[in-house]
């Protein structure tokens, strides 16, 4: 038959180019090995003729599509299983270059973006709590020395935001995307802030009004379920964690422009967000943003930082200090798809079965991600632009300093 001599021309392909230790097994018993391996540590069962179409082309997008709808199953540890993914892409998809950089986009309008924040965080705060911490900080950890537990390491992450933008007590805090409300409850607690969380999620919004009436926070932090475009007011200091991967490429300078107007004159604002590597496009590579768009962050963009950081100056601020935290990421991936993995049973009780698909590979596909530079993270440290150098530090000695 056609389809066996292709296969046969592509498993040899693969083998030649990659040697991977997997194995395919079709639905009628046969097998084929990618590599010259004694056994392998991936196998991927074929349930039918029907899903060689994903195989033939294993974009990202393909194989993880074949996997959530059942047409595929996978044998292995998960690392392994994502590495294999990821060397099948790399190694037989003739398009990838051109996969890379095709731009989209979308209107993000405020129906449209209230429905995609609500499609990927209103799951259930309980799915959530299976693998983040117990503040539930859904954004990258800080490891300062490299072995902090999670707990500890999203704790370590608040408060260096916090002290990168010199929060003082008694100061307006507005925290954008402000999620299950650990950020502004750590800012009033230990910073004596007086702070307004807004989030798009009806969960969110839930569950943090309820942990700040239980922390007897409810004169000192406001919960919002609001809209960034629908603030008013004049803040000291501004965060955003999270959240600008949400806006849209073109929104970005109308989205630093709502922080400028938002900001006192000497005020002082945080951006920390998710980049892309590819100047050209802003897209991730080999199908996965495609993936992530339908299943996992529906109207999500991918800045560069350049863009970024063109957009922040569009908008009327000036960037004054831009930190990396790509490893920090990896790591902190690292800990959420192993939590997962250790609590899938508690997981298969709360989602479907494709629900639980999706997040299982979407945690550790973007754990490699990020250790392989196919993405980034940046945060920016801002300010209104035209204000008198002398108003700046002479060094990011008070960034490193014990918090308050």
């Amino acid at each position: 038959m056609f389809w066996e001599k292709k296969l046969k021309q592509w498993v040899q392909d693969v083998r030649d180019r990659a040697n991977l230790p997997a194995r395919l097994v079709l639905w009628d018993g046969q097998q084929h090995d990618f590599g010259s391996f004694a056994a392998p540590q991936v196998t991927l069962h074929v349930k039918s003729a029907t899903a060689l179409r994903y195989l033939l082309e294993p974009t990202l997008d393909n194989l993880g599509e074949a996997y959530i709808k059942g047409k595929i199953d996978i044998e292995g540890k998960l690392s392994d299983i994502i590495n294999v993914s990821y060397s099948l892409a790399k190694s037989t998809v003739t398009s990838a270059s051109k996969l890379a950089r095709v731009r989209r986009y979308f209107t993000h309008s405020k129906v449209t973006d209230r429905k995609a924040i609500q499609y990927h965080y209103d799951v259930s705060n309980e799915f959530y709590e299976l693998w983040l911490d117990q503040n539930m900080v859904y954004s990258c950890a800080y490891f300062e020395n490299g072995d902090e537990d999670l707990a500890t390491a999203q704790l370590k992450k608040i408060d260096h935001i916090l002290t990168k933008i010199q929060l003082q007590p008694g100061q307006r805090l507005l925290d954008i995307g402000c999620g299950w409300g650990a950020l502004v409850i750590r800012a009033a607690q230990k910073f004596g802030a007086q702070c307004v969380g807004v989030t798009l999620s009806q969960n969110q919004f839930d569950l943090a009004t309820k942990r700040v009436k239980d922390a007897g926070l409810e004169g000192q932090v406001e919960i919002r379920l609001q809209d960034y475009r629908d603030i008013d007011g004049q803040f000291d200091r501004i965060t955003s964690v999270g959240m600008f991967e949400h806006v849209g490429r073109k929104n970005l300078p109308g989205y630093f422009s709502r922080i400028h107007d938002l900001l006192t004159d000497d005020g002082i604002a945080m951006n920390h967000g998710i980049t892309s590597t590819d100047a050209d496009s802003g897209e991730t590579a080999l199908g996965g943003g495609e993936f992530i768009d339908r299943y996992v962050f529906p109207d999500g963009e991918l800045p560069h930082i350049g863009l970024a950081l063109e957009s922040l100056q569009r908008g009327g601020l000036e960037a004054v200090d831009v930190e990396s935290l790509r490893r920090h990421y990896a790591r902190t991936l690292d800990i959420w798809a192993e939590r997962f993995e250790t609590n899938a049973a508690e997981a298969k009780q709360l989602v479907d079965d494709e629900k639980f698909r999706i997040w299982r590979v979407y945690l550790a596909g973007c754990a490699y991600a990020f250790e392989n530079d196919d993405v980034s993270i940046y945060q920016i440290v801002c300010r209104k632009a035209g204000r008198s150098a002398t108003t700046l530090p002479w060094s990011r000695r008070h960034m490193y300093e014990k918090a308050l």
